[in-house]
């Protein structure tokens, strides 16, 4: 026994047993992870074997490096490979609990632009077990520092270290072809990151990625005006006529566009403890002057909510990789909407209480066309006054308003609110619903954060009728993305009541609101099915603008006998049948998986697909290759950056050379403001807080027992 316990010591001793060892701990390790921090949906025994033998050929390739060292060196060098390797792993559990997906090097390259106040976001993401990411890394130092294993400075033969790395090369191929023998073109469609680590390994995406940036990089350098001719003619192809009952019928008006952050359409009528979550909101969706949409889905990928403006005011896709804003935002040229209307005569302006360079919209705003980037530094600020990402929606509002009293009618304007944002915090005094108790501490705060959010639209909306605005304006709310991410189902099947919450019931919670609200606007709920990159198209037509000269991949979701393929940046779909989640298929009605599609169900899904595939496709190759710099539509004058200017000392002396033209609302009211009221806590004494919440607690147990009795009914 001493004997056999002595060779294997001495095994280790040897810098080749030492590599096996490393070997061995960071399979064990990422394995671990695959299995726990990642939901990669490996089905059957070939796809868990393929699980299991990916993290082989790349680990054993980039540890191998070391055996071509000399003495110390090849060690040390092994751990930092190690060290290197497991703080990506490290991040990606981190990244993928909060987006369910994967980091890429086009994230990181415009990560400058999303960096701020991340910390905090950060710390509720971090689970102590992911620290154990680092454990083989650590047993590795503690045996070379206590004498567990000695280092052997002995050179290893170059042809060995050669064969090793030769290994791996066969190794991977096997991998590969195994690969692709269960998902053909894995590595050149569109798929999911998702697929691709779950068929090749972590290290091997990376590798793929980096590789996909620099042909991206490359495409756009090659780039010529006939890349451009395939996308209009599948656009010119597969447009349907505008539904002319509604062409132009808010002709003239200002146009509001309220993004409400992270916000799904399950919270629209939602009830917890006896009260309506969003009762201003529940309100508007209802009105006879509202078009509300319960069928319309967030369809971005990693750029999250700067992929949600990229499709409503391009109606162009976001990238299936990072965020076109953070990349091309400075570079690309656009056609969006505050260009446009601004050539029809439209002051255009867009609001958030955030820094301005977040997403990148700083440079990409001028891109688009905004005269006017109104942001934290514009408005008044302290401590208390911020949370999160920057100003909380009552106080940013509020001073919003006096900026949008400066703008020339008729003006469009974006205001982007940000308290109702992962990880959904909220001081106790601006609480007025408690949080639901799930057990999951990011599902819970959520009702909290909608519910203020909720207030700040209320009191806006009564600005809006004191200011005589809303009679002339068209208000549009949307819900940018998802609040809470499929990496929380259990939470979300209490919070929903369904029991066996599975990747179908994601897919559909991934609807979010959209709302239309005009005096006198022919309202209803439209059950169409649809998404944001719909948008554009159907304010476009409501303004009575054509858009049949523009590169838009939307449609008009008013339009009778539109397409109603949904499709989502990973590669899936939903169409008013029929669901495609990963590789699987559901029946959108009843949600039951078909594994046995009859042939009409055959026919829909390859039609579903195949438009899916080529939209995503086209639109990745219009931004790209940057290719509308060489589209000049009629009657359309490019944009030119130079003529944007943020900074306030500009801002205040346009704004005030503005006044001029007498068609502000602060110029109709003879140059006084129209006061906008808020019960923010921040901004009222002592007296008016207890004032304030002893109201609030009679109309919410008002509300409570108007509940019960009509329950009891």
């Amino acid at each position: 026994m001493k004997q056999v316990g002595g060779r294997i010591k001495s095994f280790f001793n040897s810098r080749g047993g030492f590599m096996i060892l490393a070997i061995a701990l960071f399979w064990v390790k990422i394995f671990w992870a695959y299995n726990t921090k990642f939901n990669l949906g490996a089905e059957g025994g070939f796809q868990k074997m393929l699980l299991a033998l990916n993290p082989i050929p790349t680990t054993l390739l980039l540890f191998g490096i070391v055996l071509y060292m000399k003495g110390r060196k090849s060690y040390i060098s092994l751990l930092i490979v190690d060290a290197i390797t497991s703080t990506w792993l490290f991040a990606n559990i981190l990244y993928y609990r909060e987006f369910s997906d994967f980091m890429t090097f086009a994230l990181m390259k415009g990560g400058s632009s999303v960096s701020n106040n991340l910390s905090k976001a950060i710390m509720g993401i971090i689970d102590p077990s992911d620290f154990l990411v680092f454990a083989d890394l650590l047993i590795l130092i503690l045996l070379l520092a206590f004498k567990g294993v000695h280092m052997d400075i002995r050179p290893i033969k170059k042809r060995i270290a050669l064969l090793v790395s030769m290994l791996a090369i066969v190794l991977f191929g096997a991998n590969l072809s195994m690969a692709y023998h269960d998902r053909s073109g894995l590595l050149t469609r569109t798929f999911d990151s998702n697929y691709i680590v779950k068929y090749l390994g972590l290290n091997a995406y990376t590798v793929y990625d980096g590789v996909k940036t620099a042909q991206n990089s490359a495409i756009k350098a090659n780039a010529s005006s006939s890349d451009l001719k395939s996308a209009q003619k599948w656009i010119k192809e597969n447009r349907v006529a505008p539904n002319v009952q509604y062409t132009g019928v808010a002709k003239g008006k200002n146009v509001f566009v309220i993004h409400l952050e992270s916000f799904q359409q399950f919270l629209i009528d939602y009830k917890y403890d006896g009260q309506e979550v969003t009762p201003n909101l529940n309100k508007i969706y209802h009105e006879k002057d509202t078009l509300s949409f319960d069928n319309f889905f967030n369809q971005v990928g990693q750029g999250k909510t700067s992929d949600a403006e990229m499709m409503l005011e391009n109606s162009l896709y976001g990238l299936p990789e990072g965020s076109a804003m953070s990349i091309d935002g400075s570079s690309n040229t656009f056609q969006a909407a505050p260009s446009i209307l601004d050539q029809q005569g439209y002051t255009t302006a867009a609001f958030h209480g955030d820094v301005p360079s977040y997403w990148n919209r700083e440079n990409t705003y001028k891109a688009w066309g905004y005269d006017y980037w109104v942001t934290k530094g514009y408005m008044k600020d302290k401590k208390s006054y911020e949370i999160g990402y920057g100003l909380k929606d009552k106080i940013f509002l509020k001073e919003s308003a006096p900026y949008i009293q400066q703008l020339p009618q008729p003006f469009y304007a974006k205001i982007i609110t940000l308290t109702n944002h992962y990880p959904y915090p909220l001081d106790k005094k601006n609480v007025s619903i408690a949080k639901t108790k799930t057990g999951d501490p990011t599902v819970d705060g959520y009702v909290q954060t909608a519910r203020y959010l909720d207030q700040s639209i209320g009191e806006f909306m009564t600005w809006l009728k004191k200011s005589g605005l809303e009679k002339n304006s068209i208000v549009m709310f949307y819900g940018d993305h998802y609040g809470i991410s499929a990496n929380h189902k259990k939470a979300m099947a209490k919070l929903t009541g369904i029991k066996n919450y599975n990747d179908f019931n994601d897919a559909m919670y991934q609807r979010v609101p959209l709302m239309f609200h005009m005096t006198g606007l022919k309202g209803g709920v439209n059950h169409t099915y649809g998404g944001e990159i719909d948008v554009l198209p159907t304010l476009m037509n409501l303004l009575g603008i054509n858009n049949s000269k523009y590169v838009q991949f939307g449609s008009d979701l008013l339009a009778p006998n539109r397409n109603q393929t949904v499709p989502f940046r990973d590669g899936g779909f939903v169409t008013p049948t029929i669901t495609k989640v990963g590789s699987n298929y559901y029946d959108t009605k009843t949600g039951k998986q078909i594994k046995h599609p009859t042939a009409a169900q055959r026919t829909v899904e390859n039609q579903a697909v195949n438009r899916t595939t080529t939209v995503l496709s086209l639109s990745d190759r219009i931004i790209n290759g940057d290719l509308l710099r060489f589209y000049n539509p009629s009657g359309y004058k490019k944009v030119d950056r130079s003529d944007y200017n943020y900074k306030l000392s500009k801002a205040k002396k346009q704004l005030k050379k503005d006044q001029k033209k007498g068609t502000s609302v602060l110029a109709q009211h003879h140059g006084k403001y129209v006061e906008y009221d808020t019960d923010a806590p921040e901004l009222m004494t002592k007296a008016q807080r207890e004032k304030a919440k002893a109201e609030s607690a009679s109309s919410s147990s008002s509300s409570a027992a108007k509940d019960s009795s009509s329950k009891s009914k």
